[in-house]
């Protein structure tokens, strides 16, 4: 599991150049301050993780059971409630802020969002398949899957099976990127690379936990 994570938001992508003047495509993340709202302990819990909010919202617009968790907290209320799950959370207390500055530049990451919904798609777009012959004799089939199942037994197509359906938005995780520039007057995080999500999607940052590997 991750030693520190933070939460961001999915501004687009741009081009930097590094000491060799060399092109390096990346993506731009900004990570407003993150206020602790609670913290979640194994022997309360079953886990450990700290809750955290961000941004601003007017207090008037939630209901009774979320009032009453900031005030608890004694946190001003934000966009919303995110869990970062770490290895150890003894050392952060409520109210505490986290900013980008726990990353710092040259340190692989693991980036985790909603991909982009797709819509239904068929299975040569969906699972990459080759499709059927072009030949004489196809008729109409070319993009199908072909069969799905057995006859008399079982009788049934199994759960799981490849076919034409939703694609996209999913829970993906990229490994193993590089932090190229964190820049924490402006709240900015340049990620060398694509990440997951449409512009404006959440995005959940965490140190790498397969660095080594």
């Amino acid at each position: 599991m991750a030693n520190k994570a933070i939460v961001g938001e999915k501004v687009g992508m741009t081009q930097v150049w590094d000491d060799e003047q060399r092109v390096v495509p990346v993506t731009v993340v900004k990570v407003a301050p993150c206020r602790i709202v609670q913290i979640k302990r194994p022997e309360t819990d079953g886990y450990s993780a700290l809750q955290v909010t961000f941004g601003h919202r007017d207090a008037r617009k939630l209901n009774s059971p979320i009032t009453g968790h900031y005030d608890k907290a004694g946190v001003d209320p934000g966009q919303r409630l995110v869990e970062l799950r770490l290895d150890d959370v003894s050392e952060y207390q409520v109210g505490e802020e986290i900013s980008v500055d726990v990353l710092a530049k040259g340190e692989l990451i693991d980036v985790t969002a909603v991909s982009k919904g797709k819509g239904f798609a068929g299975v040569m777009k969906r699972h990459n398949f080759a499709g059927q012959r072009a030949s004489h004799g196809a008729h109409r089939v070319h993009r199908m899957p072909g069969a799905v199942g057995a006859c008399a037994t079982p009788a049934r197509v199994f759960k799981g099976k490849k076919m034409a359906g939703r694609m996209g938005a999913e829970k993906v995780t990229t490994l193993n990127l590089t932090v190229v520039d964190s820049d924490a007057e402006r709240g900015l995080l340049l990620v060398k690379g694509s990440v997951p999500g449409p512009r404006g999607g959440l995005v959940l940052i965490r140190d790498a936990v397969k660095a080594g590997n």
